[in-house]
């Protein structure tokens, strides 16, 4: 028999009688069961790893990070895992057309909110991780992760490409506190900041503040469509002390682009699907994108469909007028 980690798979399905499901990789639903020497093993730090509180929580089994959801069914403990690379795929490798990777490359010096969208399991995660280490292996500089759990493997040093270092440290929201943890983030003078997911009013507020003061902010959110992605920031943020009108605001001066990711095809051969909106890095020149925003009144698919075409053709996406 083979070792959990040799075997190839997205995510791993525990059953309380102790029996692992994976997808069968033939049909875009269908699960097989998976038999491993090493499940034993396996089950045991599934069970020791969770603190006996967060049903979410990492697992670093035998030098892979697995990403564990705990829950409690009328039979017991079962647990859904989400197998991650060993290493940060690199951005070129993702499946996007070189033109998008080009202009994703292009930010590392800007500042601003770079916001991933998509549903649950559509790689968004390793987006932005492959992203955020193409900045530090490029430019260098200091990272700061804010993640529950922590998922891929972004700590460590780098050697940039243009010389000296990158430095990578990956953090969990201290007591879960997303909000405390991002204003820790910004006491630590990072280059960059990576938000595992925006989730709580407090870590949109924060984080449209970060993206208006100097840093360059990556991070995830759940939504259908690249304007359901902008519409939940603003509610999140707007739901604290910040108005709606705020929120608008500062999402429209704070932001570099807005991704909506789904993944299709059968099990391994799955590949990215992407819409995009990006807004001109240069804040001194005018832009229409951060108009539209401002007013709350998202009319963006003209937009959207226009930036697609100019940079499928290689054309400057905001031309001077």
């Amino acid at each position: 028999m083979v070792k959990i980690n040799d075997v190839k798979f997205s995510d791993i399905y525990v059953t309380p009688d102790k029996k692992a499901f994976i997808p069968d990789g033939k049909t875009r639903n269908g699960l097989a069961i998976l038999e491993a020497e090493d499940f034993e093993e396996f089950y045991k730090q599934l069970e020791d790893a969770w603190d006996g509180d967060n049903p979410s929580y990492s697992l670093l089994y035998d030098g892979i990070f697995y990403r564990i959801e705990r829950t409690m069914s009328i039979y017991g403990p079962q647990y859904c895992g989400r197998k991650m690379p060993k290493q940060v795929p690199p951005l070129s490798t993702l499946g996007f057309i070189p033109q998008l990777t080009n202009y994703l490359t292009s930010l590392a010096n800007a500042s601003g909110l770079i916001l991933w969208a998509g549903p649950t399991g559509q790689g968004k995660t390793t987006s932005l991780s492959s992203l955020m280490k193409e900045y530090l292996q490029s430019e260098g500089g200091f990272a700061y992760t804010i993640e529950d759990p922590c998922e891929m493997p972004l700590d460590g040093v780098y050697h940039a490409r243009k010389g000296g270092l990158g430095l990578c440290k990956q953090n969990i929201p201290p007591n879960g506190d997303w909000g405390a943890g991002l204003k820790s983030a910004l006491r630590s003078k990072p280059r960059y900041i990576l938000v595992g997911e925006i989730r709580t009013p407090e870590t949109a507020s924060e984080a449209l503040r970060a993206a208006t003061s100097g840093h360059l902010v990556l991070s995830s959110i759940h939504g259908n469509n690249v304007t359901d992605a902008i519409t939940s920031v603003v509610k999140y943020a707007s739901s604290t002390s910040m108005s709606e009108e705020l929120a608008f605001d500062l999402f429209s001066r704070g932001m570099l682009a807005v991704m909506h990711q789904t993944l299709v095809g059968v099990g391994n051969d799955r590949h990215p699907e992407l819409t995009y909106l990006f807004a001109n890095p240069d804040t001194t020149k005018g832009d229409q994108v951060r108009g539209i925003i401002k007013t709350g009144k998202l009319n963006l698919a003209t937009t959207i469909e226009l930036q697609k075409t100019r940079l499928e053709k290689g054309l400057d996406l905001f031309p001077d007028i």
